[in-house]
């Protein structure tokens, strides 16, 4: 087990799930692209600075997408609230 995470590839394996989520969202709910960005990108950004971790990778790699993680992640909120508000 410890190959999986030394090389990464225990990141590769999640970020293959959130693909196989985005294509059922798309599929088989009718969702949209901007709404499963917004649901799921920050997660796949996570992932991919886990990644950079795992792997020994310098610290920005690590940092950049956790930063650009909060961007999506604050637009899907917004999104949310709004769609609660009107209700």
């Amino acid at each position: 087990m410890e190959w999986l995470f030394a090389s990464g590839h225990a990141a590769d394996l999640i970020l293959g799930v959130l693909v196989i989520e985005a294509a059922w969202l798309r599929l088989g709910r009718g969702w949209g692209w901007g709404a499963m960005v917004r649901l799921l990108g920050p997660a796949a950004l996570i992932v991919l600075g886990l990644r950079a971790a795992l792997t020994g990778m310098d610290w920005w790699w690590i940092a950049l997408p956790l930063a650009l993680s909060l961007p999506l992640h604050l637009m899907d909120l917004r999104v949310r609230l709004a769609a609660r508000a009107d209700r």
